[in-house]
């Protein structure tokens, strides 16, 4: 989907976010054959879109985007639901 697409979204669906990173700001340390990505992305449930960006819930946590910051978005079905591990009686 297009970067634009995401103002569109209601609360509730599960999305993907690739955006820029905010931390390659700061010096990185020289690490000769290592490459930093330039993007990342947020996955997680919509909880917020206005025109400065939108409020996604990842399982680390609230993590506010920026608009200025979206590269590329994606609606993705629902999380997986957990199956209980099976015990085993000896």
């Amino acid at each position: 989907m297009t970067a634009e697409a995401w103002r569109a979204w209601s609360p509730g669906i599960r999305v993907v976010v690739r955006r820029l990173r905010d931390d390659l700001t700061a010096p990185q340390p020289e690490r000769p054959g290592v490459h930093v990505p330039q993007h990342t992305d947020v996955l997680g449930d919509l909880l917020e879109v206005d025109d400065d960006g939108v409020l996604v819930r990842t399982r680390r946590g609230n993590v506010r985007v920026p608009a200025a910051d979206i590269v590329l978005t994606k609606v993705v079905p629902p999380a997986p639901v957990e199956r209980r591990r099976r015990t085993t009686d000896t």
